[in-house]
C-alpha cells in the first residue's frame, strides 16, 4: 500500500483533480478505490487528464529507444509492452516511476501459469487452450521483436532488460489494465488511477474520454456510501476470460455473462467427411469448432453446426446452407429447420455436453494432486491458490453444462414420448429458455 500512496500523491501533484475515492485494501481485488463521500448514481468520476494517460503516442523517456520502435512501425500492443519495460528500467529517471512502482510485479493472468500447471489444473476447461494460445502469441511477439529490432540495436535494447521475462510482465499488465476508449476512435491506453478500479459483473459502466471535461471518466450506474468499494465493468466477459486476463473468478452464479465453450467435431469416419469439410472451409470453419453455452441457452450457429455433423448423405444439398448458418453468414438462419434431424441433433449435443461434464467431474471430484512436502511454503501456497481458482472456474462452467444437459434430456424425453413431436427445434428452445 506504500507504493499506492506514493502513486496517489504523484498523480495529485501531476494534475489529477481532487477525488471522491481513495486507494484502500479491499476484500475483492486486494486493493481498490473506495468512496470517501456519498456518490450519486449518474455521477461522473475520475477526470484523469490525457497527460497522465499512457498510449501509443506517449513520449518515451529514452527517445532513441522510442525512435527505433517507431521506425519499424511496431503495432500498439508490442509497442506499449516495450514502452513499459523501457520506462521501468529507468526507475526514478522515468516520469512514470510512481505508477510503475505501484503495478504488480507478477500480474495474476494465466501468462504466469506454467504449462504443467495449465495441464494439471485446467485439464477440463476450454480456457486452457486459450491460455496456451496466448502464451504462444506473446512468446512469438517477443521473438519477432528480438530478431527484427533488439538484436540489431544491442546498445539500446540490452538483453538483461528486454527479455522474455520482462515481456511476460509487461504483456500481463496490458492484458489486465489496457482499455479501449470509444470516444477516441478506439485508442488503447493505460489510465493510471482508473486502473485501480476493480470489476463487478453487476456493474455496466466503463471508462471513456469525456470531451467536455477533457479527461477519462466513468459514469456511475448506482450510488455508493462512504467506505464502499466503487466498481466498473471490464466488459461482458465469461469467468474463464476473467481468469485468463485478470487472474480471478467471480463467485458462482454472480456473472450473467458467464459461458463455457462446447467442442464439436465432424467424425473422420463420416462418409460425407470431405463434403462437409469443404462446405465448412468455404465459410471459414473447420471440422472441429467450439461454441459458447450460457445458462440461458446457446447460439443458433451451434445448432446449425450440429445439424451438419449428423446430416446423412441424402442431405448433401443442405451442407452449404448449414455451414453458412454455422458461420453466421447465412441469410435464412432463422428458418433453418430440419425436423427429420431434430432428435439426432439434440442427442449429439447432449453427448458433447456429457463428455465435457465427465472431464469436469473427474477434476473436481478427484482433484489435481501435488506433493506439498516437496515444495517451499511460497510454492505450496501458489499451488493451493491455483487449484482453488481452477476449481472455482470448473464448478461455474460445469453448472452451465448441467443446465444444458437438463434441457436436452427433458426435450428428448418429451419428443420420444410424442408430446412435442409437432414443435420445431427453434420454437421449442425459445419457449424452454424463457
Amino acid at each position: 500500500m506504500e507504493s499506492a500512496g506514493a502513486l496517489q500523491r504523484w498523480l495529485s501533484a501531476s494534475g489529477l483533480p481532487q477525488q471522491k475515492m481513495a486507494i484502500r485494501r479491499v476484500e475483492v481485488g486486494e486493493r481498490g478505490l473506495v468512496a470517501l463521500k456519498n456518490i450519486r448514481k449518474g455521477e461522473k468520476l475520475l477526470f484523469v487528464p490525457p497527460s497522465l494517460v499512457i498510449s501509443p503516442d506517449s513520449e518515451w523517456s529514452s527517445s532513441e529507444v522510442g525512435n527505433a520502435m517507431r521506425r519499424h512501425s511496431v503495432p500498439d500492443w508490442p509497442l506499449l509492452a516495450t514502452y513499459l519495460i523501457s520506462e521501468a528500467s529507468l526507475s526514478s529517471s522515468s516520469r512514470w516511476n510512481s505508477y510503475i512502482a505501484a503495478l504488480p510485479r507478477q500480474p495474476y493472468s494465466l501468462l504466469y501459469w506454467t504449462r504443467s500447471e495449465l495441464d494439471t489444473f485446467l485439464v477440463a476447461s476450454p480456457i486452457r487452450k486459450r491460455a496456451i494460445e496466448r502464451i504462444t502469441d506473446v512468446t512469438g511477439t517477443f521473438i519477432d521483436l528480438k530478431e527484427r529490432i533488439f538484436s540489431k540495436h544491442p546498445d539500446l535494447f540490452p538483453e538483461e532488460v528486454y527479455n522474455m521475462e520482462t515481456f511476460r510482465w509487461s504483456f500481463g499488465i496490458l492484458f489486465s489494465r489496457l482499455v479501449r476508449l470509444p470516444s477516441m476512435d478506439g485508442k488503447v491506453a493505460l489510465v493510471p488511477w482508473a486502473d485501480m478500479l476493480n470489476h463487478s459483473s453487476e456493474v455496466e459502466t466503463f471508462l471513456d474520454y469525456d470531451k467536455s471535461s477533457q479527461g477519462i471518466v466513468f459514469t456511475t450506474d448506482r450510488s455508493y456510501q462512504p467506505g464502499e468499494q466503487v466498481f466498473i465493468s471490464y466488459g461482458k466477459k465469461s469467468n474463464g476470460e476473467l481468469l485468463l486476463s485478470y487472474g480471478f473468478v467471480p463467485k458462482e452464479g454472480t456473472n450473467p455473462n458467464d459461458s463455457v465453450e462446447l467442442s464439436m467435431s465432424v467424425d473422420k469416419s463420416d462418409k460425407c467427411y470431405e463434403a462437409k469439410q469443404e462446405a465448412l472451409k468455404k465459410y471459414g470453419l473447420s471440422t472441429s469448432e467450439r461454441f459458447p453455452l450460457q445458462i440461458t441457452g446457446w447460439p443458433l450457429e451451434m445448432m446449425a453446426y450440429a445439424y451438419l455433423v449428423v446430416s446423412p448423405p441424402n442431405m448433401s444439398r443442405c451442407f452449404e446452407e448449414m455451414a453458412a448458418a454455422a458461420s453466421n453468414k447465412g441469410t435464412a438462419k432463422a428458418k433453418l429447420n430440419y425436423p427429420e434431424l431434430e432428435e439426432q441433433t439434440l442427442q449429439f449435443i447432449l453427448d458433447c455436453c456429457e463428455s465435457s461434464i465427465s472431464k469436469y467431474n473427474k477434476f473436481i471430484e478427484g482433484g489435481a494432486t501435488f506433493d506439498l512436502i516437496a515444495l517451499s511454503a511460497k510454492q505450496a501456497n501458489r499451488k493451493v491458490l491455483l487449484k482453488q481458482l481452477a476449481t472455482d472456474l470448473c464448478i461455474s462452467e460445469r453448472r452451465i453444462l448441467y443446465r444444458a444437459q437438463y434441457i436436452l434430456r427433458r426435450r428428448l424425453r418429451d419428443m420420444r414420448s410424442g408430446e412435442l413431436r409437432a414443435l420445431t427445434i427453434l420454437n421449442g428452445f425459445r419457449k424452454l429458455f424463457k
